[in-house]
């Protein structure tokens, strides 16, 4: 399968996907270091992310926010938009998290890293895990991808790089994982 030059097979089609996975047995894991930053811009028009339901009982425990759900689309860069507010746009981090304990300030994320620049243009990654807000470092499952990240798999670590409750918060993200290419395509 060819490329179009921006990180995507040429076809997409159903018949197209079908045969590349006929083909995923004879591919080759390709190991896959990636390092951007999550811009959790609030105060901004749109906001980077916004609530959509919470529970009845969220505002009586303001430590957890235990039953909020918020949905986000927030600009990945280079660098950090506190340090370079002119940073290159790289893609943008879409899905949604919910606050999950009771306990403790927590989340589940269920993210797309969506790449809208540079080499893996038009691919995506897919993000599934929790994120305890006031840990140092949070590892998270990679559980897929389309495009060149088709099948990837892997895993990824967020730790805070700046927060402001007015603001927002700014992440600082690493990903280790494997993509796969077939025999031939020069595509990755």
């Amino acid at each position: 399968m060819a490329s179009l030059g921006h990180g995507l097979p040429d076809d997409q089609s159903p018949q197209a996907v079908e045969s590349w996975l006929l083909h995923f047995p004879h591919a080759k894991p390709q190991f896959t270091k990636l390092h951007f930053f999550l811009n959790n811009i609030l105060n901004k028009d749109p906001p980077a992310s916004t609530p959509v339901a919470k529970a009845n009982t969220t505002d009586s425990n303001p430590d957890t926010s235990f039953g909020l759900v918020r949905v986000i689309d927030a600009p990945l860069t280079e660098q950090s938009l506190t340090d370079q507010p002119g940073a290159k746009v790289i893609g943008y981090c879409q899905g949604m998290y919910t606050f999950a304990a009771q306990e403790e300030r927590a989340t589940l994320m269920t993210l797309n890293f969506v790449f809208t620049d540079g080499p893996f243009q038009g691919s995506t990654l897919s993000i599934f895990g929790r994120n305890l807000v006031t840990a140092k470092y949070r590892e998270f499952s990679i559980i897929g991808g389309s495009g060149c990240f088709r099948m990837a798999q892997g895993l990824g670590t967020a730790s805070t790089y700046y927060r402001d409750p007015v603001m927002g918060d700014i992440l600082e993200m690493s990903l280790a994982f494997y993509r796969y290419t077939l025999p031939g395509d020069h595509s990755n």
